[in-house]
């Protein structure tokens, strides 16, 4: 049999991927052999990232409005692939306007899935002009996926936007085994940090909350704070740091690369994810650390970040914006050594149990069969 042939809409593949581009990544990997992915993106002028294992296309952006690219170039160039390959399915990405502008590009016969990864949180206004396009593309599409059932129950567009009937949890899965696997630099960074060591990743940015985590430092004395990637509040975050006399205790370490980052969880104590919204939707660095068997220390945003990292299970959730929570449970953790090995070594089980790139593989595939299924859309 044939591989299935998908355009998918990753939103970025450049050097400061998100969360988004990480599953995407992985979707490609899970699938190899079974699906003829190519990737049409958005460029925004960074360095290319990692290779991908599969075709990666770029539509050059000529601004940004809300945070989203223009790039008036890219429905041609869905024209120009559909001609090359032949899709069946179309696969995209929300919330992604650009992406759903450039799939009416698309013949109906090619049939739409949809993953959606978070709600728009902070352009509202602009929201209340897209929604009536969002509910056009949703119900032309065969399936819309989430990442966990909290998804559902959490965000109000995607509740009051997708029909019951076309809602399917597919699990967010990765390739867990470089987390898994002692890595040789581990005792190399565990040496260079120290004994007492939190970790947390991502782009410096609003959501994020790490302004909270950097002044509950002040609150954990002996504990060193490795603070991974950058962003526009990358300076703001080490005055703050300055400002909170912790400066000697947060290193910024910058961007990761991809072989060392499985070294930087693994020599870490805790992970930290101190998220302040709901744009913060799942959080695959959680499963990463879980996978390398760490408790997580996550904020209470009631949707799947916490279903990732059930409370007491796992780690441990506390309210966001609380610079003093977060130290609370950070010093419970890091000063009870029997505690941190229960809750990692059930991390690591859930890691492996509910985050698999086979899961990802056999939810997506069932979905792909069922757009094929599905009659063509004529709305």
């Amino acid at each position: 049999m044939s591989p299935l042939r998908v355009l998918l809409f990753g939103r970025y593949a450049d050097a400061e991927f998100g969360g988004i581009e990480r599953h995407v990544r992985s979707l490609v990997q899970a699938l190899r052999g079974q699906v003829d992915y190519v990737n049409l993106v958005e460029g925004r002028g960074f360095d290319d990232g990692p290779p991908w294992e599969c075709p990666v296309v770029r539509a050059r952006s000529i601004a940004v409005l809300a945070s989203q690219p223009i790039c008036p170039g890219m429905p041609f160039i869905v024209r120009r692939l559909q001609r090359e390959h032949r899709f069946q399915i179309a696969h995209l990405h929300l919330p992604d306007p650009m992406s759903h502008l450039a799939a009416l590009a698309l013949p109906r016969e090619v049939k739409i899935v949809l993953t959606w990864h978070s709600d728009i949180v902070r352009q509202k206004r602009i929201f209340s002009l897209y929604r009536p396009f969002l509910a056009n593309l949703i119900g032309r599409a065969a399936a819309v996926m989430a990442h966990t059932p909290a998804h559902f129950e959490s965000m109000p567009q995607l509740a009051a936007l997708v029909p019951a009937e076309k809602r399917v949890v597919v699990p967010c899965g990765l390739d867990l085994s470089a987390f898994q696997a002692p890595h040789p630099k581990t005792l190399d960074f565990r040496r260079q940090f120290g004994k007492s060591v939190v970790f947390a990743l991502g782009r410096h940015v609003y959501y994020k909350g790490f302004e909270y985590l950097v002044r509950a430092m002040a609150e954990v004395p002996g504990a060193v704070l490795v603070l991974g990637s950058s962003g526009p509040l990358t300076e703001a975050l080490r005055r703050i740091a300055a400002e909170a006399g912790v400066a000697e205790r947060v290193r910024f370490v910058g961007r990761i690369a991809e072989a060392d980052l499985p070294a930087y969880y693994q020599a870490c104590d805790v992970f930290c994810l101190p998220s302040v919204e709901p744009s913060e939707a799942f959080g695959i660095v959680q499963v990463e650390a879980m996978a390398a068997g760490k408790p997580v220390v996550c904020t209470k945003l009631g949707n799947g970040v916490n279903w990732v990292n059930p409370d007491r299970v796992t780690g441990f959730a506390v309210p966001p914006r609380d610079a003093r929570a977060l130290a609370d449970a950070l010093n419970r953790l890091l000063g009870d050594g029997p505690l941190r090995m229960k809750l990692g070594e059930a991390a690591a089980r859930r890691a492996a149990s509910e985050f698999s790139l086979a899961a990802l593989r056999t939810g997506t595939l069932r979905v792909y069969e069922r757009a094929l299924a599905a009659p063509v859309s004529r709305s």
